[in-house]
């Protein structure tokens, strides 16, 4: 298993419990997608979350920080400097203390996509 496929398999074990109350739209070796079953007025479901590999580092993408920034108010500085984009964190190795913060942070997204009616 090359350590990217690790890093998918510690990011995917992250976002895989929501799969039960989400729309899972890809599960594969290197890509797993999340939607919500909420559709937007573009007739689309709102995305949820996934983690893919690229070529050089894991993409854990989070739809809710970007939805509702006020998640990122406590974010430390090592996972903010993971951060490309307004949702999105890359990974190159497994760190299991971001690993946990990303788990409480995709857990406190989701919490925010319940009281917004998205779930």
């Amino acid at each position: 298993m090359s350590g990217l496929d690790e890093v998918f398999k510690a990011l995917r074990s992250v976002m895989s419990p929501y799969a039960s109350v989400l729309d899972c739209v890809a599960d594969t070796n290197d890509h797993l997608s999340l939607n919500t079953r909420y559709i937007q007025k573009n007739n689309k479901p709102l995305f949820f979350g996934a983690v893919q590999i690229n070529k050089n580092y894991v993409s854990y993408h989070l739809m809710p920080v970007y939805v509702q920034p006020d998640l990122l108010a406590s974010l430390s500085p090592e996972l903010k400097r993971r951060m490309h984009g307004k949702s999105c964190f890359n990974f190159t190795s497994v760190e299991p203390q971001l690993v946990q913060e990303l788990a409480r942070l995709t857990e406190a997204g989701l919490q925010k996509y319940k009281d917004a009616g998205y779930i």
